[in-house]
């Protein structure tokens, strides 16, 4: 994989440049917006939400943060990853190139946007007085984590994509329901033992949750947390990739 990788290096990055160069098209502030959209989600969702949920929660709006960035992070690689297939059935259908290019290179540009929201968390994070820790390095296995969890849900949306449109409103509909249940501006600690076990169901309430241990509480979650949550990354890459390895030919007949 890794040589045909290579043999396409060329396309794939030819890929990320055109979707770089679309997305920021005839925009004044350009990769600006990436900076701007997490944070005025994050303003409209302190203003909202702070004397409901968070007055008296210390550094709520690191927390609040740590919800918003792991959130936008899957919303964005998600929504883009479900149409890759389908935006480039121009380029696959006439020449032969492994399609999981066109998911990578969407992929991509989430994970620019991760990266510069990150930074500006970080900078959150000292004006909120936040005690950093070595602990903080221990941020690499959620993120990766959430990355490939992000790729795999990306292989299983724009396979489905691909025979079947209605995803897309199916999706949306979902993506709202699973912001309002990974506790991105609540807390699960009034909830009985049995609820918050339900919660631990949901992959990016674990990506958020090991965020907020690590940042807020500088605690490192549990080895089972660990391995729950690369159980899920598993479970969906496989599903994704088996998914694109038998349906590969099909997806020509459905453009």
């Amino acid at each position: 994989m890794i040589q045909k990788f290579k043999r396409y290096q060329f396309l794939f990055e030819e890929l990320v440049k055109r979707d770089f160069k679309k997305k920021y098209k005839r925009t004044v502030l350009g990769m600006t917006w990436s900076l701007l959209s997490p944070l005025l989600t994050l303003l409209v969702m302190r203003l909202v939400f702070t004397r409901f949920f968070g007055a008296t929660m210390e550094h709520y709006t690191t927390y609040l943060f740590c919800g918003n960035l792991i959130f936008a992070c899957f919303s964005e690689s998600t929504g883009l990853g479900m149409t890759s297939l389908l935006e480039n059935a121009d380029i696959f259908s006439k020449v032969n190139v492994p399609k999981y290019l066109f998911l990578l290179s969407k992929n991509i540009q989430g994970l620019i946007n991760f990266g510069l929201t990150l930074c500006v968390f970080f900078l959150f994070c000292v004006l909120d007085d936040i005690t950093f820790t070595w602990k903080l390095i221990l941020l690499l296995y959620p993120a990766c984590c959430l990355i490939l969890f992000n790729i795999g849900m990306g292989l299983i949306l724009s396979a489905l994509f691909m025979f079947f449109r209605d995803i897309q409103y199916l999706w949306s509909v979902f993506t709202q329901l699973l912001m309002y249940m990974s506790a991105i501006f609540y807390t699960i600690d009034h909830y009985s033992y049995a609820v918050q076990c339900l919660f631990l169901a949901n992959p990016i309430y674990l990506f958020i949750r090991y965020f907020r241990k690590i940042v807020i509480d500088a605690t490192i979650p549990t080895v089972w947390f660990h391995l729950l949550m690369l159980a899920d990354v598993v479970i969906v890459l496989a599903l994704g990739c088996w998914m694109y390895k038998k349906y590969n030919h099909k997806f020509l007949y459905y453009i």
